[in-house]
């Protein structure tokens, strides 16, 4: 009875309560370490594929476009670049991370440790969160340098920028769960993540379109993000960021569930 005692105070210890916070260090930093010992790749190949975009922007439309929101052309397409590639990177740190571990059937390493579902999915969360916001620190700052921008509401910039990284990390977590095999969950990306980003006002207003589309356009959870970034930034957006909050908050909320739920049961965890 005893040594069942100290055991139990031992664990209760190692957990500090009911959470394994170490083993959701030990997990989140193994994510965020994947990605930074390839940081070319992860940090610095998005920095340059948004200079691209707006360089690329800039002189074949720019000059034509003139101002959409009271705002330069390309000041307005930065803060939709800058939350397009952050969410980009966000669900492609979790999805490659989970897909990678079932394919090399390494994934065992994860779900053997003393991990609860929740835990597995805060420790994902955590490393796609942070790949994400490293990506945005990278793209503001040159924006910033280079196009001479400001923050107009810096707490509602970061705000969305966190928010955004934790929805696309949970849908990465839920991709990576789903798929069996690489070329799965390159359908995936190539035909769910990156259809919503480019169409959810990265690159134009949505009151520019016709009214039908404007309907769809205002049910899409990444409109929203890209429309609170740009709030953040140059101070102007098509809908309230309170809605924006609301909406992407609850929509996160739902994903990141299902993910604890789908850990739960084991679901599809084996390649």
């Amino acid at each position: 009875m005893g040594m069942k005692m100290q055991n139990s105070t031992e664990m209760g210890v190692r957990r500090f309560g009911r959470m394994n916070w170490l083993g959701v260090y030990t997990l989140s930093m193994r994510e965020i370490q994947r990605f930074m010992a390839i940081w070319n790749q992860t940090i610095a190949a998005p920095l340059v594929t948004a200079a691209l975009f707006l360089s690329v922007f800039a002189l074949a439309i720019g000059p034509a476009r003139g101002e959409v929101m009271g705002v330069p052309f390309v000041q307005f397409l930065a803060p939709g670049i800058l939350m397009m590639t952050v969410i980009q990177n966000a669900f492609a740190n979790s999805s490659s991370s989970i897909i990678g571990a079932k394919v090399m059937g390494s994934i065992v390493d994860t779900l053997m440790p003393p991990l609860s579902p929740l835990e597995l999915v805060i420790g994902y969360t955590i490393g796609g969160m942070a790949r994400g916001l490293m990506v945005a620190l990278a793209i503001g700052v040159a924006v910033m340098v280079f196009l001479g921008m400001g923050v107009a509401h810096p707490v509602w910039a970061l705000t969305f920028v966190l928010l955004g990284s934790a929805l696309l990390a949970g849908l990465g977590i839920f991709a990576g769960i789903l798929a069996q095999k690489f070329d799965q969950m390159a359908a995936i990306t190539n035909f769910i993540i990156t259809p919503l980003s480019f169409l959810s006002g990265t690159f134009y207003s949505v009151e520019t379109l016709p009214a039908a589309m404007r309907v769809i356009t205002h049910l899409d959870p990444v409109f929203y993000l890209i429309d609170g970034v740009r709030y953040g930034i140059i101070g102007q957006s098509d809908s309230s960021p309170w809605l924006g909050l609301i909406v992407c908050s609850v929509v996160t909320l739902a994903v990141l569930t299902l993910d604890w739920y789908w850990f739960r049961i084991g679901y599809r965890m084996k390649a």
